[in-house]
């Protein structure tokens, strides 16, 4: 007797409960999202929509949502892990989430940019360290890579992107370097303005294409980004001038263990789902009418 074993057919096979994932941006409304996607949009004066994502079911909601990029933050360190800061976060953890979230994409033919953030530790020590552990992160399925911080990161920044590694740069309130900062404040007030320009400006020359200006006054962002024709800025607590908008997935959801920071918008509040509130959100930023300078920022 035989012991071969006869695979039914697949209509007859067991459904797995897990393999409900949300469909993808179909080709058509949507073509994969790439860096000269990116610049052309920026170019074009189109807002650039971005969420965090830490895993692949979230990430698949967004991405049918129509979120153009994706940040797999070392923010996962307070929201995944409840850690008191991202300072905590490590390599390992943050390749175990982008591969995650990579997954998510793939298992989706998803169309969004995926940006992964280097943790506290994991570049600072070197220009080769850096491009170590960007390497982690990239073979984990990220896009491009982000890093905090002005100055001494310029150069970073060059030798990533002379190797092929596309950089997202990172400046006003940089978490990794809270404890510094004395603590989660408004950044580039007055004076402290000048220098957070010509880090900004270093940065662009450097070849980062992205910049995240966190909690920086809304004038100051409106003037970097008016300056800046080859790096879009995406503001979180930055006021509307800014090519683009990030918030933590969590944050814009109404899911906070501590106090909704001032520049967040609860999208679920006027949402009958979670993939109604993600797709307003999109609309929003495209729109203009996310953030409102009145509310929103500084």
């Amino acid at each position: 007797m035989s012991n071969t074993t006869i695979t039914p057919p697949p209509e007859t096979m067991p459904a797995s409960p897990y393999g409900t994932l949300p469909p993808a941006s179909t080709p058509a409304s949507r073509k994969p999202v790439s860096l000269p996607r990116l610049a052309d949009m920026h170019a074009r004066g189109e807002r650039i929509s971005m969420l965090t994502a830490y895993d692949a079911t979230f990430a698949a909601m967004a991405d049918a949502a129509g979120v153009d990029c994706l940040l797999v933050g070392d923010s996962l360190g307070m929201v995944c892990q409840g850690l008191a800061s991202t300072v905590g976060v490590s390599l390992e953890t943050m390749r175990y989430h982008t591969d995650s979230v990579s997954r998510g994409l793939r298992r989706v033919q998803g169309t969004a940019w995926l940006i992964a953030d280097l943790p506290f530790g994991s570049y600072q020590e070197s220009r080769e360290q850096a491009l170590r552990s960007a390497t982690v992160l990239m073979q984990a399925g990220a896009h491009m890579v982000k890093l905090e911080g002005g100055g001494w990161t310029t150069e970073t920044v060059r030798f990533l992107v002379e190797r092929g590694i596309p950089v997202c740069a990172h400046l006003g309130l940089t978490p990794q370097t809270v404890h510094a900062l004395g603590g989660y404040r408004v950044q580039g007030k007055g004076d402290a303005g000048a220098l957070l320009k010509q880090h900004a400006h270093a940065l662009q020359d450097a070849g980062a294409t992205m910049l995240v200006l966190e909690m920086v006054p809304a004038a100051l962002a409106a003037e970097l980004t008016a300056e800046l024709k080859h790096c879009a800025t995406i503001g979180i607590g930055a006021g509307k001038a800014t090519a683009g908008q990030v918030l933590v997935l969590h944050d814009m959801l109404g899911i906070n263990l501590g106090k909704m920071p001032k520049f967040v918008r609860n999208f679920m509040a006027d949402s009958s789902s979670i993939a109604e509130a993600l797709a307003a959100y999109v609309r929003a930023v495209k729109d203009g009418s996310f953030p409102d300078d009145q509310l929103h920022a500084w």
